[in-house]
């Protein structure tokens, strides 16, 4: 653990022409007073750090001094691709072998450089999870993480509606979709992939054996395919509207499915004398089409089914109780 914490030390200071004991104590989650005995034992190995007094006083290195501890170990250098998910990160158990990577990087830049890591921070940052949503962590994703990495088989037990099943599955890749994980793995029989929610495990259990991966699987164009057929399977059903131009500028952004409205009105035939358009929309069910048409209020007409159509006239008595004079 120490020696972990040393070199990291040695390698910041190799990133920066000096830092405050406070500055190091903050990077390295230690006390001042172990930033000081942590710079003498370094100094009595032979690596020059120099001690600044004063207000303005920091420990820097010198002499020009470069370390050759800036080989990214694999751990670090796989997880240095995904730093820029640092929710992610901590999730899976990564976020220390990322900040290492991040290190090693830095020191190895020229100084005219080592700036990049803090100015592109400052530019781009990636939020996953949608909006009003609190994601838990699933508590057996780092186990999951692992397995990826490792290319381990695992036996894992699942929740499947009110029952529970139990997969030998050989774990090819992690997606995290709007702060839902999602595991891509392969079943052992019969050797078809599947997708699992992470968070509906309950026990996974590494197994001794690597498996040897099917070097033409490629988890983005699986992913795609996969969510692709989900978005289709959930449309069963179908609703004949009458759009408002406003409605049909604003039905994208009410149904779920945003690439079954947009389907729905580059089919629609011409406008009426009113403007108004006459379009299909795949939807899950009537009544998630209710939910979500009435939010058009009345930039929208329900043709068809019947059904669905009387809610909606019996939803506009109702409104018309509560506010007509």
């Amino acid at each position: 653990m120490r020696a972990a914490r040393l070199i990291k030390m040695v390698l910041l200071l190799q990133s920066r022409p000096s830092m405050t004991a406070a500055e190091l104590a903050s990077e390295l989650e230690v006390s001042e007073r172990t930033i000081t005995r942590d710079a003498q034992a370094l100094s009595e190995a032979g690596v020059p750090v120099y001690a600044d007094r004063g207000r303005a006083g920091g420990y820097r290195l010198i002499g020009g001094y470069r370390t050759r501890l800036t080989g990214l170990a694999r751990g670090e250098a796989e997880a240095l691709f995904l730093s820029g998910v640092p929710g992610a990160l901590r999730e899976m158990g990564l976020e220390d072998a990322a900040s290492a990577a991040r290190l090693k990087v830095s020191a190895a830049l020229l100084p005219s450089l080592r700036d990049a890591p803090r100015t592109a921070a400052q530019r781009f940052h990636l939020d996953a999870p949608n909006w009003w949503s609190e994601p838990k962590t699933p508590e057996l994703l780092p186990a999951v993480a692992d397995a990826v990495w490792d290319d381990r088989r695992v036996t894992a037990r699942y929740r499947k509606g009110a029952a529970e099943v139990e997969r030998e599955l050989e774990p090819y890749g992690l997606v995290l979709k709007a702060g839902v994980w999602y595991l891509c793995a392969r079943v052992a029989e019969p050797g078809a992939f599947r997708v699992y929610r992470v968070d509906r495990f309950t026990t996974v259990t590494p197994s001794a054996d690597r498996f040897s991966r099917d070097e033409a699987f490629e988890l983005p164009a699986f992913w795609e395919e996969q969510a692709e057929r989900f978005a289709r399977s959930i449309l069963r059903a179908e609703v004949v509207v009458r759009l408002s131009p406003e409605g049909a500028r604003r039905l994208p952004y009410v149904l779920a499915d945003r690439g079954s409205a947009t389907q729905a009105l580059e089919r629609a035939g011409a406008a009426d004398e009113d403007g108004w358009v006459r379009v299909t929309v795949a939807v899950e069910s009537e009544e998630v089409a209710r939910t979500q048409l009435l939010s058009l209020g009345p930039e929208v007409e329900v043709l068809a089914p019947a059904g669905l159509r009387a809610l909606f006239a019996a939803d506009a008595r109702r409104l018309a109780a509560l506010y007509g004079t």
